[in-house]
């Protein structure tokens, strides 16, 4: 029979202990984004290479869009100064291991949030910032008003996507008949749509409202109200980096609580004088919120200031007052019938 010495034991399990908290100090000092953008002086943000209304170059070669906005409103957190961002288009192949290889320090590219993505790359993801999912595009002529009334309709779909899988599972559930049109390319399905092969074009609601915009007249096609997918686009950090991760998280709800407490871009600086407590929290007027993310306690104010609440942002590049005109739909409120839901700063 072998004894355990329990002195010896007792030294082994002390090594080993402050092994691993040496470890994942270590780890932790090498993960601090923040000091290293604070270092160089700017953010480093993935985005799309080109999508309206999300990402895409102005006449002026500036970057515009929700997603673009975003990036501005982590640096103005940061800064004070929403330009203090350096934008890095990249492709749907590029995207996550640019952000692990630390070529970006977040990535706001209309990416969906999912368990494989998440649990398998080194990655999370610090919110959901649009609610996506796959919908469908059809001409207005002809008065379809629901996804129910296209059975028996050709319908143009990328292969090779969660696209086409999904639209085989909803028509299949509901009992209806459908002729799939499958091209390689999404520019390829909307080619094809626009030339009358099918009645239909299917994809993520986000990208259907931005590539109406390539048609000969946008305003004759219509994106029908149903969402047969869940498809939660989100900001992405790199994991390991707890400090970061909550800085980006709470970027994200603090635009979110500024529109439900109704301070925006341009009343930011009057509203200091508010007596609402989460008004002045938000403000960073009543407690120091900012010292746990290592930022100045006016954090959130800066967002807001220089780039406006959750609302303006999604008006001026996707809603009211965009060439896109969608409707917030779940990208509501919680309060006004959507799903977009912050927890309050206190």
């Amino acid at each position: 029979m072998v004894r355990t010495d329990p002195l010896r034991f007792r030294h082994l399990f002390l090594g080993a202990a402050l092994g691993l908290a040496a470890t994942l100090v270590a780890g932790q000092a090498a993960a601090d984004t923040l000091d290293d953008v604070m270092e160089r002086g700017a953010l480093r943000c993935g985005i799309h290479t080109g999508l309206a209304g999300f990402a895409a170059l102005d006449q002026d070669g500036e970057w515009r869009g929700f997603d673009v906005d975003y990036c501005r409103a982590i640096a103005a957190a940061i800064f004070d100064d929403p330009r203090s961002v350096v934008f890095v288009p990249l492709g749907a192949a590029e995207r996550f291991s640019a952000l692990r290889d630390g070529e970006i320090d977040v990535l706001a590219r209309t990416t969906a949030w999912t368990m494989a993505r998440e649990t398998t790359l080194g990655l999370d993801f610090a919110g959901t910032s649009f609610y996506d999912g796959q919908a469908f595009l059809v001409p207005r002529s002809l008065g379809i008003a629901s996804l129910l009334e296209l059975s028996g309709a050709s319908i143009c779909v990328q292969g090779s996507t969660p696209a086409e899988e999904t639209l085989a599972t909803y028509f299949a559930a509901n009992h209806m008949q459908y002729v799939p049109v499958v091209l390689s390319r999404a520019d390829e399905a909307l080619a094809a749509y626009a030339g009358g092969r099918c009645l239909a074009l299917t994809g993520d609601a986000s990208a259907l409202y931005a590539t109406r915009l390539g048609l000969a007249n946008p305003a004759a096609h219509a994106v029908l109200p149903e969402i047969i997918s869940k498809e939660p686009l989100g900001l992405v950090v790199r994991e390991g980096d707890e400090r970061w991760f909550d800085i980006v998280r709470w970027v994200h709800f603090a635009l979110l609580d500024a529109e439900e407490l109704g301070v925006t871009a341009s009343n930011a600086a009057s509203s200091r004088s508010s007596e609402n407590q989460d008004v002045q929290r938000l403000l960073g007027l009543e407690g120091d919120f900012g010292q746990s993310l290592g930022l100045s306690a006016d954090w959130a104010y800066r967002a807001v200031r220089w780039v406006g609440n959750y609302g303006e942002i999604f008006d001026r590049n996707l809603g009211a007052y965009s060439l896109i005109g969608m409707a917030r739909g779940l990208n509501a409120l919680w309060n006004e019938g959507g799903l977009q839901y912050a927890p309050p700063i206190r």
